[in-house]
């Protein structure tokens, strides 16, 4: 990765802010889009080379129909190159919604008297663990609200039943964590409990903006400590992180090269960008009444998407089941590389409509915005996403063989900028794909699967062929967890 100094007028240094409102609105506003520079951006892009704030700005101004089409298709030629056919999976478990905050957008709020306050015992966290796992779930992202109920010692202690928590050939190998910023010896608590990624959301990246919807009283008030959390899990050890913003609190194209920004500052500062960024769009929450003049449409979020992808090249992005499955379909071709599937926000419930899925049943409840953050669009089953992935010829994927091998922060940058990821994650992604399809899937699902797993040796790296072949094998006569 190459971080551009020149581009920036604040310097860089561990734990300071760094955006700087009128260098981005400079950007925006005093930048050109042209036919030639906008085509000139996008194969750079394609020789995998990182977007400085400028060539972004460019992107972002550009209004043509002709060109915002080449620039989606330039984000579908790139993921093709860097991330194959294949789309990582994982579920978000919330473990408690207690929030102190007060944040205008947020079912949670703390002056939300609607809201059911709930808290997952021990037991009702293995419980809800078991039935994702029963549903076939690799990756799990545990969420907190923002509470001193939900301390460091908190969530290590429940990222460590997580791990430990297995049922039949089910076990969670990644745990990610979406919780309010810590400390460096909270962040070193959190790392001790073996987490994979901590992502904290921004929200806003403008200063104004974010004291409009984050009362100043609050923990989450304080603009500066979140927006440094990630310097401060750096120092502690934490190098996977995970970035968010909450498209429809301002205006699109700030946060976009805001995002970029902070991208810039981890690079500049620990050598290393962020593992993922997350950037959803604002969706009905118990309550919820705000102004939607910074609402982002469907054609624009398209853009975005396929704007970031050329941006990071390397970098994970995620789009939740806050959208709609016929969104996320269309979005995923753009650049899209992680979706939850199987997704329920109401605290417990995972365990709930497990047991009625099983009975067959049709009084499984329709969403209470009252028990949970948000209005989710994707309801489906994660056996129902898998197989519409199946159909589009994609690799559902619940690798986690980089977190556990070391392949993260710089050693991640080693592996993936030149790269050789791919040569991982293709043989990695059909080997826990073959797992799924043994252990989960439907008699249909199965057939499919095994069609897809043959459709894609021919992206396999013809070195790892023969072996992957052979741990296929080793799988059908029951061996779990074999990884590259």
């Amino acid at each position: 990765m190459q971080f551009h100094p020149e581009k920036c007028r604040i310097p860089d240094e561990i734990g300071k802010p760094f955006i700087d409102v009128d260098e981005l609105w400079d950007y925006i506003n005093k930048t050109e889009s042209t036919p030639e520079r906008v085509r000139e951006i996008i194969q750079k892009s394609l020789d995998k080379n990182r977007l400085t704030l400028e060539e972004t700005a460019v992107l972002v101004n550009t209004t043509d129909p002709t060109l915002v089409e080449e620039i989606k298709e330039g984000a579908r030629e790139l993921k093709r190159r860097i991330y194959g056919n294949r789309i990582v999976l994982f579920a978000p478990l919330y473990v408690g919604n207690y929030c102190i905050n007060n944040c205008k957008y947020c079912g949670f709020r703390s002056s939300n008297h609607e809201q059911v306050r709930a808290t997952l015992s021990d037991e009702e966290l293995i419980h809800n663990v078991e039935a994702l796992e029963e549903d076939g779930q690799k990756r799990l992202i545990l969420v907190y609200g923002e509470s001193p109920k939900y301390s460091p010692e908190f969530i290590a202690h429940t990222v460590n039943l997580t791990y430990a928590t297995k049922k039949n050939n089910g076990s969670i190998r990644r745990v990610n964590i979406n919780a309010a910023p810590l400390d460096v010896e909270g962040f070193r608590t959190v790392k001790e409990a073996g987490i994979g990624t901590y992502q904290i959301f921004q929200e806003t990246y403008h200063p104004g903006a974010y004291a409009e919807y984050h009362p100043a009283n609050t923990m989450k008030g304080d603009f500066n400590w979140r927006l440094t959390s990630m310097d401060r899990a750096q120092e502690a050890g934490i190098d996977d992180n995970g970035l968010g913003i909450l498209f429809g609190l301002y205006d699109w194209r700030f946060e976009v090269l805001a995002m970029i920004r902070h991208t810039n500052h981890l690079e500049a500062c620990f050598n290393v960008g962020p593992h993922t960024i997350s950037f959803p769009r604002i969706k009905d929450a118990s309550g919820l009444n705000i102004d939607t003049k910074y609402f982002v449409d469907d054609e624009t979020f398209e853009k975005i998407i396929a704007i970031f992808r050329l941006a990071v090249p390397y970098t994970g992005m995620i789009l939740t089941a806050r959208e709609t499955a016929e969104f996320r379909a269309k979005a995923i071709q753009y650049g899209i590389s992680q979706i939850d599937g199987g997704t329920n926000l109401q605290i417990g419930d995972y365990k709930y409509h497990h047991e009625e899925e099983e009975k067959n049943s049709d009084k499984v409840e329709d969403q209470n915005l009252h028990r949970e953050q948000f209005k989710i669009g994707d309801d489906r089953n994660l056996g129902e996403i898998i197989e519409e992935l199946l159909d589009e010829n994609y690799i559902p994927s619940f690798c986690t063989a980089c977190y556990r091998l070391g392949r993260t922060g710089e050693h991640f940058m080693e592996f993936s900028v030149p790269g050789f990821i791919k040569r991982y994650c293709t043989p990695n992604a059909i080997l826990t794909l073959c797992e799924y399809l043994v252990d989960y899937a439907t008699p249909e699902v199965a057939e499919k699967g095994w069609k897809v797993v043959e459709n894609n040796f021919v992206n396999v790296d013809e070195k790892f062929l023969d072996e992957l072949k052979k741990r296929i094998e080793r799988i059908k006569q029951g061996e779990r967890d074999l990884y590259f």
